[in-house]
């Protein structure tokens, strides 16, 4: 288990995203993918109160809704790290004060629990002021509705401007960032971004870690793979650094008797300000490679390898 940002919240290092839930996932199969994550020693699960909105025929919460009925069937609320979003779900978007408090309340009722463990701004909203924002997450806090905050979206300049307003004003901060960032996607986040979350004690908590699946190895030339979210992750097999990549990940996986997925993931982790990146599984077999991450210790040679091929 590691603890993220400067919180109490003791975490497996691989949170499961939970985006799939109620999309290309139904009831009983997310929770047989939930039931694997568990009994595999996993506790941390992301949602947000806007998937799946983009399925026909949903209106967001359908994964907030799964998960709530399955922590209730199982009895085990206390034992799992729930984290979810505001500010994207339709009819419900931004982050002024009175969307957070009423999302906030349709989130507690479809979770079916009194809390959010960590509780993000889904994205960030620049017509609403900061100090704004975070006084009403610091209330939430304050009430015991939420235990910690969290930004996803962000900027640099952003998240520093808002930590220095929590500063200010004295109120709850973010403490982990939730931002894109992979192998064949590195560029949004390490520079300045990284250095803010760094300097400033903030953990990373990346999603997309498999970029749309394409680093779990499925998606090779001339293979045809049957996935909603095959369109998202093909095109990274057409560039030249995509196929690099895998070929490091084909190199060091085989050195490890390992997935791909896996030694994606574990590269993610060897980044010294990731804490656990997030990553979905459509179907419960999907998830042993996940939770090995946590227990995968590349080499600096491997890394460097990684390094390079991903440059």
């Amino acid at each position: 288990m590691t603890n993220i940002g400067n919180t109490d919240l003791s975490v497996f290092p691989l949170c499961l995203g939970g985006n799939v839930f109620g999309w290309t996932a139904d009831r009983d199969t997310s929770f047989a993918v939930l039931d694997a994550y568990a009994e595999g020693g996993g506790n941390f699960v992301d949602t947000a109160d806007a998937y799946s909105a983009w399925v026909p025929g949903n209106e967001g919460g359908e994964s907030e809704t799964i998960i709530g009925e399955w922590m209730a069937e199982r009895g085990n609320r206390d034992s799992v790290v729930i984290a979810t979003k505001v500010g994207r779900q339709p009819g419900a978007m931004g982050l002024s004060a009175r969307n957070i408090r009423v999302s906030v309340e349709g989130s507690l009722r479809r979770l079916g629990t009194d809390r959010i463990d960590l509780y993000y701004a889904h994205a960030d909203d620049k017509d609403t002021p900061l100090e704004e924002t975070l006084t009403a997450f610091d209330e939430l806090v304050r009430e015991g509705k939420v235990r910690h905050i969290g930004a996803s979206n962000y900027g640099a300049d952003r998240l520093k401007e808002a930590l220095d307003v929590s500063a200010r004003l004295g109120v709850a901060r973010y403490a982990v960032l939730q931002q894109p960032y992979n192998l064949v996607e590195r560029e949004g986040y390490e520079g300045r971004l990284e250095e803010v979350a760094a300097r400033e004690g903030v953990s990373s908590l990346p999603y997309y870690g498999l970029a749309r699946g394409f680093l779990s190895g499925k998606y090779r030339p001339g293979v045809t793979v049957d996935s909603a979210r095959a369109g998202g992750a093909a095109p990274y097999l057409k560039t030249e650094r995509g196929r690099r990549v895998l070929e490091a990940l084909d190199k060091v996986a085989a050195a490890h008797d390992a997935e791909v997925a896996a030694v994606a993931l574990a590269w993610l982790l060897s980044r010294p300000t990731v804490a656990a990146p997030i990553a979905s599984a459509r179907v419960p077999e999907q998830v042993p490679a996940l939770l090995a991450a946590a227990d995968l210790i590349l080499s600096p040679d491997e890394v460097a390898l990684l390094d390079q091929a991903s440059a």
